[in-house]
């Protein structure tokens, strides 16, 4: 049987919330948390369009906050999965900010996700490809397998660390 392809587009997921005072620091900008959750959820919405299976996040790849996001402003959030793996998936979440009474938006934040699907044991699940069509898409999609490259030597790294602790906890 065929794999499925599904195109990088029908992926697409958005959200805009309101930014509200109790969502934010000390200096009435939005916590990095609030934002974090907001990226992780609009991500796993774009995981399992392409997959049509649950999914859960596998890493949080990198957010690179570009611009405060202030009290009283819209924060938009969108994304689209960009490269697939046999299981995996990479999310990109694009984070706008609107100040709603003078209309100037602004790119607040960027994000790589990892997502991992899974079957109904909760095992790691096969995933359709996706299929970039726009030049940003195909741009996208092509440099995905370089993050995808470097994700696993992360994780590699991580391991390491994470059995050089263990061996300090033994002690």
């Amino acid at each position: 049987m065929a794999q499925k392809i599904v195109k990088m587009k029908d992926t697409i997921s958005v959200k805009t919330a309101l930014v509200f005072p109790q969502d934010t620091n000390m200096y009435g900008t939005l916590f990095g948390g609030k934002l974090l959750a907001y990226i992780d959820d609009i991500a796993s919405i774009s995981a399992m369009r392409l997959c049509k299976k649950p999914v859960v996040t596998a890493s949080i790849d990198s957010v690179d906050f570009i611009k405060p996001i202030r009290e009283g402003d819209a924060v938009t959030l969108q994304s689209m999965v960009t490269w697939t793996g046999n299981t995996s998936m990479e999310v990109l979440v694009r984070v706008t900010s609107e100040h709603l009474l003078n209309g100037e938006k602004s790119l607040a934040a960027l994000s790589f996700l990892t997502f991992v699907a899974l079957d109904e044991n909760g095992k790691p699940a096969p995933v359709p490809k996706v299929k970039p069509e726009s030049e940003l898409e195909k741009w996208l999609y092509q440099s995905g397998e370089e993050r995808a490259k470097y994700r696993k030597r992360r994780r590699i790294q991580t391991k390491e660390v994470m059995d050089f602790l263990s061996k300090i906890d033994e002690k």
